[in-house]
């Protein structure tokens, strides 16, 4: 047997003791309804129709224990199509409930209902739920909290209680209309009018029926923040004055524990956070801003919550103690984002990056141009996005019963696999050629290869950080470097020790990341950026894992009742 082949060999029985060892534990079942519906909210002194789950902004919370199965019924009472996707969760061998719209299904159309059965594997933590489909997440989303399987503990002293904090983005208007506009005309969608934590606006924005977030907390006890970045297209530092923050989790894993003034968090991402409330009594502001390195800067607010001791007295909020990071502090973003590193305990999988190679992946990430040429368009050329200059088509057709089925002229199986021209990414690109191809194409593993992607961020368009999350995997995020990566020095810097593993990375803007997993989940797995302007102008691709050589390592048989396609 082969060096790769035992590799895999052993990575694979490594896996199979640590799920074997959950399974020991009692694992559920659970059911939720979802009712998707418009809803009225007033903010911001004006009355906004949404798209929301159960008549709530943010939506409702799930509340499993690891290793659990939840299935949930979605009932669109609305008046257009979407699907949700179960931001983190594996899904082994379960694409067919992944969720993203014309990947793994089509959309639920109004007046229809579907269950999705979520199996959870080896995720613990905070990990959340989201609308698949054209901007919809902005008003359909929610938490999903996986609690330790029973018999159980945290790898740190057990906190007195827990609570999500959701940072959004909120906009005076329908999240679909806004992204439908923009792309028929051509031009960048709409700033957002504010942002949100858990729905409330804060205090900072000038309107006197605005709520604030408050959240009540204990003398001498500890608290542990579920926070999940769901803003549109802004990364996030966040903070409580007065108080440190001990990172212990990332994307449903377990990281080395640190103390942080703040944290950066991206869209897509979730953390986990201690808290011990052992200030005096009092309250004390909660603050998020946004964060960005590009050219194209997000709208400079400030949110605000309420971090409250109980039988404080009111008043004694003090904005000028809020020390948040500047709007384009790169060093702060930087600085944290290096300190998060994977942990060595028993509740994490056995640590299993992959050493020896079978795929190599390098994308070279990109804004560009194309021409508008629709009655609509308001300027001669509209911006699109590409990885590896290919901007993304959705078909009307899903890929995954494309795929299944064997039906021809959905996709292509030629993604390339690397940039289709090499020139200095992260160097000045005045007058450089922005156009790119676009294509419905995907890369094809094998299954159990071992892969390794490069992502690229280049200066074309407005350059800056990227947020690249990838369906049906955790990875392990190896590497970083500022500028070009290259291929024969920057391998001897990656970290094989204690890289975290992770489903939504970092890609900072002006350097690299070098990501690593084995294909072990055949299926159809989407991958692409989180900043939502740039996933809807092309910056996507997909990953298809071929079924192994048994039944327990091939795709499940399709469900009963998904979602028909238009015009099938």
């Amino acid at each position: 047997m082969g060096l790769l082949n035992q590799g895999f060999v052993v990575s694979w029985l490594a896996g199979v003791l640590f799920l074997s060892t959950l399974l020991l534990c009692r694992a559920d079942v659970h059911h939720y309804e979802f009712f998707v519906r418009e809803s009225n909210f007033t903010k911001l002194c004006n009355t906004t129709t949404l798209l929301v789950v159960n008549d709530s902004y943010p939506g409702p919370e799930i509340r499993v224990r690891r290793g659990d199965t939840v299935y949930v019924n979605v009932h669109n009472q609305g008046n257009y199509g979407f699907t949700i996707h179960w931001h983190g969760v594996k899904q082994p061998r379960n694409p067919w409930s992944d969720g993203p719209e014309f990947i793994t299904q089509c959309p639920i159309q109004p007046g229809t209902n579907f269950t999705y059965e979520v199996i959870l594997s080896d995720e613990i933590g905070t990990l959340w739920w989201h609308a698949h489909s054209d901007w919809t997440r902005g008003s359909v989303q929610g938490a999903f909290v996986i609690l330790p399987a029973e018999n159980e503990t945290y790898p740190f002293p057990t906190p007195d209680a827990d609570q999500t904090i959701i940072l959004q983005s909120w906009y005076n208007g329908d999240y679909k209309q806004i992204i439908d506009q923009a792309l028929a005309t051509g031009i960048p969608p709409r700033q957002p009018n504010a942002y949100a934590i858990n729905g409330h606006l804060g205090d900072t924005y000038g309107c006197p029926n605005d709520t604030i977030f408050r959240m009540q907390v204990d003398y001498e006890k500890t608290y542990l923040l579920r926070i999940i970045n769901a803003a549109m297209n802004e990364p996030k530092f966040f903070t409580i004055t007065n108080h440190s923050l001990t990172l212990v989790a990332q994307d449903a894993s377990y990281v080395q524990r640190f103390i942080s003034d703040y944290i950066l968090i991206n869209p897509g991402q979730t953390m986990d956070v201690l808290v011990f409330a052992n200030q005096n009594v009092g309250q004390y502001y909660m603050a998020t801003r946004p964060f960005s390195d590009a050219a194209a800067m997000p709208v400079d607010f400030i949110t605000t919550g309420v971090f409250q001791y109980t039988n404080s007295e009111g008043g004694g909020l003090n904005a000028s103690l809020i020390t948040l990071p500047a709007r384009n502090d790169t060093n702060a973003t930087n600085n944290f984002v290096s300190r998060i590193r994977n942990a060595n305990v028993t509740q994490n999988p056995p640590l299993n990056v992959p050493t020896d190679i079978d795929r190599r992946v390098y994308i070279a990430i990109a804004t560009n141009t194309l021409p508008c040429n629709t009655s609509e368009c308001l300027v001669p050329n509209r911006i699109v996005a590409s990885l590896n200059n290919v901007s993304f088509v959705f078909p009307r057709i899903d890929i995954l019963q494309a795929y299944y089925n064997s039906t021809n002229g959905v996709f292509t199986e030629d993604f390339p696999v690397n940039p289709p021209v090499f020139f200095d990414f992260t160097g000045n690109l005045t007058g450089f050629n922005t156009r790119a191809d676009q294509g419905t194409r995907a890369v094809v593993l094998n299954y159990g290869e071992a892969v390794e992607i490069v992502l690229q961020a280049t200066n074309l368009g407005a350059g800056g950080s990227h947020p690249i999350h990838l369906h049906g995997f955790s990875f392990y995020w190896i590497g970083t470097g500022v500028g070009n990566f290259n291929n024969v020095t920057d391998p001897s810097t990656y970290n094989l020790v204690d890289p975290p593993l992770i489903n939504t990375v970092h890609v900072p803007g002006g350097g690299w990341v070098a990501l690593r997993f084995f294909a072990t989940n055949p299926g159809v797995w989407f991958m692409h950026c989180h900043l939502e302007r740039h996933s809807s102008w092309g910056m996507d691709t997909v990953f298809i894992v071929r079924n192994g050589t048994t039944a327990e390592t091939s795709i499940l048989p399709p469900p009963t009742g998904l979602p028909r396609c238009p015009g099938t």
